[in-house]
């Protein structure tokens, strides 16, 4: 029923307290036109109340809600992972381990663990290319040059690789639509012209900076410049958007992550994409919603995220 769908985060802890209604919940969003068997593929397997798990009476194999999702082989509770997936998905300037671990009672590894796995469902690999007007505009994420230790500065004097040893990240925006945003080894023509290339329909009309990576882009776009030293806006053409989406990044970044791991960084950018592409018509279960639509067929191990086969996920997890 439409009055039951929670609008809150208070009652979506409690609406989703109730063990079976969790699992409904995800069952929904993973098999909206009913349950199949996760192993064999065949419809209406048996569901065994007792144990909240699926039996397929073809295959004769078991399945549970979590079964080849980002909540695979994890012991925590349904309850806790719709509420920091329903935190996550709407929490603007995003949410930290720490105080997923204050809130929920598990520990701060486990929060953090949790929260990657969520990210990986932020993921949207099926919308198709940027179209229409798109801004393109390019960033750099890290800690500030003056502050870094004097043989952290002589590495990156040393390297002379431009990035004044920051992570570069290159954005596309579709007026009053989608953003995309990817990490770059570099902001070199080959990877600014990559970028725009996988992500830009031919015929579309972009709007770039002065910098000169843009300047050499093929005749199949439409392109206009802004030359920021003479003003930010000139008429429709300006990078303003682009700009407004890096300062809700940094600010995530900056104020409730503090320090992200270049290795990570990709994943929380992910995530405030997600948020920025779903920010109008929609509303807190609806960001939640699709979502939960989104954790199938993703898996993300302990071992693959920190890089260490060897090491054991925590207990919790």
């Amino acid at each position: 029923m439409e009055s039951a769908k929670p609008k809150t985060l208070m009652e979506a802890i409690r609406h989703y307290a109730d063990a079976d209604v969790a699992l409904a919940e995800v069952a929904d969003s993973r098999w909206s036109q009913g349950v199949v068997c996760q192993h064999c593929g065949a419809e209406k397997p048996m569901f065994l109340k007792t144990r909240r798990i699926w039996k397929c009476s073809k295959c004769r194999k078991q399945f549970s809600i979590k079964t080849k999702s980002v909540f695979e082989d994890s012991p925590i509770p349904l309850d806790k992972w719709l509420t920091v997936t329903w935190m996550i998905a709407n929490c603007k300037n995003g949410i930290s381990s720490y105080e997923i671990m204050r809130d929920t009672g598990v520990t701060q590894k486990t929060a953090w663990f949790m929260l990657h796995r969520i990210r990986l469902a932020m993921q949207d690999e099926s919308i198709g290319k940027l179209k229409g007007e798109v801004e393109a505009d390019e960033t750099f994420c890290g800690g500030k040059v003056k502050n870094m230790h004097r043989k952290s500065k002589r590495s990156i004097e040393a390297k002379n690789d431009g990035n004044w040893g920051k992570t570069v990240v290159l954005g596309l925006l579709e007026r009053e639509g989608r953003v995309r945003a990817a990490v770059s080894p570099t902001r070199k023509h080959y990877d600014v012209h990559t970028n725009v290339m996988a992500n830009l329909e031919p015929g579309s009309t972009l709007y770039t900076d002065e910098y000169n990576a843009y300047q050499s882009l093929p005749q199949e776009f439409t392109h206009e410049i802004i030359n920021k030293l003479e003003g930010y806006v000139k008429g429709r053409v300006h990078v303003n958007g682009m700009e407004n989406f890096w300062s809700l990044l940094k600010r995530t970044l900056k104020g409730t992550y503090v320090s992200v791991d270049p290795v990570h960084l990709q994943a929380y950018v992910d995530e405030q994409v997600f948020r920025f592409n779903n920010r109008e018509d929609a509303n807190d279960f609806d960001r939640f919603k699709l979502l939960l639509s989104q954790i199938v067929g993703k898996r993300l191990t302990y071992a693959e995220l920190t890089g260490k086969e060897g090491e054991t996920a925590p207990a919790s997890v």
